[in-house]
Parts: C-alpha cells; structure tokens; sequence
C-alpha cells in the first residue's frame, strides 16, 4: 500500500492544481460552451433550415450563431421560429453595413428585412455588427470615430425596438481594429455595447494580442476560434496553427471563460465535418 499520509505539501499542491487546471479546460470547451459559427452561408451540401437544425442538436450543440446571404432570407424567420422550437437558442445575428448601401438613418433592403425578422419571430438576440472598409476611407482617425458612432448609434436603436443588444465584430480595416473598437464602446457606455472578437481576423494583431486581450477583456461577450500563424492561411483547423493555443491561454488567464464560437467558414466543404475537425483540433490542445 502506498503511504499517501507521506506526501509532501509541495506535491499535494502540484497535483491538486494539476487536476484544476484539467476541470478548467473541461469547463470552459463542453458543448454547452460552444456555437457555431458560420454555418449558413458556408455549406456545400447547402442545408435546408430543418437538416441545419437537426445536424447542430445531433452534434450536441445547444446554441448558435446566425449568418447569412441575401438569398437565405427567405428562410430565415422560419429557420429561427424552427430553432427555438427544438430549444436551440440564436445567440446571435450577422449585420455588415456597406457604405454604398448603409447609411445613418437608411439600412440596405436585405439589412432592413432582418431588423422586419426579428421583430416578426420576436428574437431577443445579439447583432453581430462589421462595417466594410469603404466605410472609412480618406477618413481621419477622428472622422472615421465619429462616423462610426453615428452610425451605431443608428443600429442600436433600431435593434432596441426588438430588445436586441449589439456587439462589435472585428473583420477588416479600420473597424476591424480591436483599438479602434475599445475607443468607440468607451465613448458610448450608455449604450453597453460588448465586441465579438475572431481570431481569423486577427493575423495583424498576433504580435500584440497579450496587451490587446486586456484591454479587450471588460467588453468581451464570445470569441470565434480558428487556427492561427502569422503568415496565414487566413483559415485553419483549430489545433494545426502555431498560436492559437498560446492565444486562448492568454484570454483564460486574463478571466475570459466564453462561450466560444466553432467556425464553419470553409469554401466547398460540408460544414459537419468542419465543425468536427475543429472540435478535434480544440480538444487536442495542450492549455495546462
């Protein structure tokens, strides 16, 4: 019989936080934890709403995230009424402004239609708000931080009226950059904006994202995973890059504990067996 009574204080310690820091990585990536992401558009067996719904709840999924494309609007009041229903919750929606079709005070038809579905099948949700670069172009810093005011503060009322809350999305140029972010929620606290931060736009920021993760942290309300190194591919499975191991410890460490987004975002794949590479590539990472 082992003498356990021996065990030295110092041991005891390792092991006792040895098997917290397991629970703490069981905690923070079980399904309950996880959406995912991109879904919709990205598909090439092209889901019906229903098949959709029925792949994420047999998959063990419980939540997700809504995006899509013009010709997806048809279907989307249904395929959201479809997901409550089977008690999968829409935790958020996609909304990209474009400046030749957004303005303040005048949404695009399409963006307009999601404001007319979310009232209609009374989604208390979160819009997931990007902006396109042009945008922003020829702007000053202080000319671009005042449009992009005006121009949230335009999509918060409106999202308001269906008791929708918004979040920043990073993508790419000006608004995709997380300081840029922090700036604009900092000057609007009476609005309780939160940011949605991916990873797979976040390849400029690697050298810097330790610093960027604290001053992140406050607002943070999901973060979308991918695998990361700094000379790209833009998208990677989970687990096959260089950095994103390293890039999760540091969001855990500064208090980040999800939920975390699952990318679907591959061009002519089946989505199922992306979201199931991902989920591979998270579990086989070494957090401890």
């Amino acid at each position: 019989m082992k003498n356990y009574h021996r065990l030295t204080p110092l041991f005891l310690f390792a092991l006792l936080f040895n098997f917290s820091c397991a629970g703490q990585k069981e905690s923070h990536f079980e399904m309950e934890n996880l959406y995912p992401w991109c879904v919709v558009a990205y598909d090439s067996l092209e889901r019906a709403p229903a098949e959709r719904i029925k792949m994420l709840k047999e998959m063990g999924f419980v939540k997700y995230a809504y995006d899509w494309r013009d010709k997806h609007l048809d279907e989307a009041a249904g395929e959201i009424k479809s997901a409550q229903e089977n008690g999968l919750e829409v935790i958020a929606v996609w909304l990209w402004l474009n400046a030749q079709r957004d303005s303040p005070g005048s949404l695009s038809p399409a963006n307009e239609r999601i404001f007319e579905i979310l009232k209609e099948v009374e989604l208390k949700s979160t819009l997931w708000l990007s902006f396109s670069p042009n945008f922003f172009e020829g702007l000053s810093q202080e000319q671009s931080m005042d449009r992009a005011i005006e121009m949230i503060k335009f999509v918060h009322t409106k999202a308001e009226e269906s008791d929708c809350k918004v979040a920043l999305y990073n993508h790419r140029g000006w608004f995709g950059n997380p300081h840029n972010q922090v700036e604009i929620i900092q000057a609007l606290p009476e609005l309780n904006l939160t940011m949605v931060y991916n990873f797979h736009h976040a390849h400029e920021y690697l050298d810097e994202f330790p610093q960027i993760v604290k001053k992140m942290k406050p607002y943070l309300s999901a973060v979308n995973l991918n695998g990361m190194q700094k000379e790209g591919p833009k998208i990677l499975p989970i687990g096959t890059g260089n950095d994103e191991n390293e890039m999760i410890k540091h969001l855990i460490d500064e208090g980040f504990s999800g939920p975390w987004g699952i990318l679907g975002h591959v061009e002519n794949e089946d989505v199922k067996m992306v979201l199931d590479k991902n989920i591979e590539g998270l579990n086989s990472l070494k957090l401890n």
